[in-house]
């Protein structure tokens, strides 16, 4: 094979299956079209949740469906009477977030998260559950019991956080149901996104009680702000468990019943985006149905996924408690492998999260030590430049030495330009002739291919990078830049290096080498500038690495031919 035209294909590698990645995941259909038409505000009314009657009882996967049907038709009866319309909210105010609770089912229907901006307008806050999106964190019991479409009643008591305080305890009472007192209890922590979501179950009757306890999460399909083709990153399901480890579900797969549901007595559900994450956790060593549904009817884009404990009796006179954690906020590795095994998964790595992972722990710690993120990134890519540097030194060596031979393979290929298979055995002898391996730069560039991809995900699924800043006008590292100078400054990079390498003998080839640049260049215009940054940085280390060695070759070269041509040599 013609050496330019696999570094020409290597060259490709990278983003061929970027955009395959991004291809694949844009076959998820977003219905945006039935999205809820609620204004963006934390006092929007309940009723931008769907109705009782448009909202279902999760339906469990295994042995538990008949006692989920018999409380359907229990609670059919008790959905009729209520109306949303008269439902209202509490706020509540930590540290970390703003969140608004529905009494209606006492849904967490707002979470505002204090220390992050939203995607589009930096004015406001970001936004991780809301009506729009129809996007809440649900809870309720089984058997007529309260669940998440029962009007409860906010206990007094405070509504913020206190300066000196670590936990904010808030308690919504359900009405008296089959001699059962239930209250939903919400415990904030300080300087942490977990939220403890509890039922405390009380039997005032003569007779014991049985129920199931069920958290679930529930959203539309829509793709979340930020998501394009060339910036996709997975939005979805995510459940994990020891057995079968992190498994990724599409809506598309859950609205085709194509979704692997599971019952286990470990892992976590989860609604994955970009960047931020939602997961309940169950403790301990708790036996747990996993279950994912499309609710209403085929048209819909709503759809719910959770988890259903196993059930508990409450004798009379006996008050039971049924808990569960949530995370809600931003997918922070240190965090989240704080809250449950494996949750740190859901940072989207792609396929080489292998290499990725470590990757990003040198990125982090290097960052502790500078404080800057834009900076960290120049670190980091110098420190892997160096850490490749004799592959690169080798595969540079290689290109340098054929470009000395191009002048002589332009000769044999106009020489015999009607003579393929001529053509291909002369260049071999000049190859052995010249001792030149024209594969030899290719093995080093294949080794560092993985590595490549891998910082690249690193870059782009790290939340750490957003509303981060480098200098002057880079305010985001997260989002393009917005004068376009890193994508102008990695276009002549690219150019630069173009040149520095052999000719191609083919014009068609030569043509589109100095294309190359340009095509690059504007599909990095859309590109967050962290990544931008590391690939100006590493180019710009190339050149001079592949500079140097030209120099030292041709200069080489020099003297052998000086002393070949000096009668006095020898």
């Amino acid at each position: 094979m013609d050496i330019r035209r696999l570094l020409l294909l290597i060259v490709f590698v990278f983003s061929l299956v970027t955009l395959w990645e991004a291809w694949q995941r844009e076959q998820n259909p977003s219905a945006a079209s039935t999205a809820a038409s609620a204004t963006n505000v934390p006092g929007a009314p309940a009723a931008a949740m769907p109705s009782p009657d448009e909202a279902q009882i999760p339906q469990p996967s295994s042995a538990l469906q008949q006692a989920a049907a018999t409380q359907a038709r229990e609670k059919a009866e008790i959905a009729a009477a209520l109306d949303t319309s008269i439902a209202e909210s509490i706020f509540i105010d930590t540290d970390l977030v703003r969140a608004e609770i529905s009494m209606l089912g006492g849904d967490l229907v707002w979470l505002e998260l204090q220390r992050f901006r939203a995607q589009e307008d930096k004015r406001q806050r970001f936004t991780l559950f809301n009506e729009n999106r129809r996007y809440a964190a649900q809870s309720g019991l089984t058997g007529g019991l309260p669940d998440h479409k029962t009007l409860l009643a906010p206990i007094p008591g405070p509504r913020a956080l206190a300066e000196g305080e670590d936990t904010l305890e808030v308690r919504l009472a359900a009405p008296e149901m089959k001699g059962i007192r239930a209250v939903k209890v919400f415990t904030f922590h300080r300087n942490s996104y977990l939220i403890d979501v509890a039922w405390e179950i009380e039997n005032v009757g003569d007779a014991p009680v049985q129920t199931e306890a069920y958290f679930q999460l529930q959203r539309d399909d829509v793709a979340p702000e930020g998501n394009s083709f060339m910036l996709s990153t997975f939005y979805g399901v995510a459940v994990y468990t020891e057995a079968e480890k992190y498994q990724k579900v599409q809506y598309k797969e859950i609205a085709e019943n194509k979704a692997n549901v599971t019952t286990a007595n470990n892992g976590w559900l989860a609604m994955v985006q970009h960047y931020f994450v939602s997961a309940w956790a169950p403790e301990g060593d708790v036996l747990r149905d996993f279950y994912m549904l499309r609710l209403g009817d085929a048209n819909s884009n709503l759809f719910a996924a959770g988890v259903i404990l196993p059930a508990v009796v409450v004798a009379p006179g006996e008050t039971r408690r049924v808990s569960v954690p949530l995370f809600a906020g931003p997918q922070e590795q240190a965090a989240l492998k704080q809250v449950a095994p494996g949750l740190e998964l859901v940072v989207d790595y792609g396929w080489l999260h292998i290499i990725a992972a470590p990757i990003f722990w040198l990125l982090e710690f290097i960052n502790t030590l500078i404080g800057n993120w834009g900076w960290s990134i120049v670190v980091l890519t110098i420190l892997i430049k160096l850490a490749f540097y004799p592959l690169s030194a080798a595969s540079y060596k290689s290109m340098a030495k054929m470009r000395t031979l191009t002048p002589k393979l332009m000769q044999l290929k106009e020489r015999h330009a009607n003579d393929k298979v001529r053509l291909n055995q002369e260049m071999m002898k000049l190859y052995q002739t010249e001792k030149v391996n024209p594969l030899g730069g290719c093995l080093p560039i294949l080794l560092q291919i993985p590595v490549f991809i891998a910082l690249y995900w690193v870059l782009l699924g790290a939340v750490e990078m957003r509303d981060a800043p480098w200098i002057f006008w880079i305010k985001d590292l997260s989002a393009a830049d917005p004068y376009y100078v890193l994508p102008v400054i990695m276009m002549v990079s690219m150019f630069i290096q173009t040149r520095l390498n052999p000719t191609p003998p083919d014009p068609i080839q030569a043509k589109m080498m100095l294309i190359m640049p340009l095509v690059f260049g504007v599909m990095f215009f859309f590109f967050p500038a962290g990544l931008v940054l590391y690939w100006v940085v590493n180019n710009i280390l190339s050149i001079a690495q592949q500079w140097q060695i030209n120099w030292m070759l041709e200069k080489g070269n020099a003297a052998r031919n000086k002393a070949a041509n000096d009668p006095k040599a020898g």
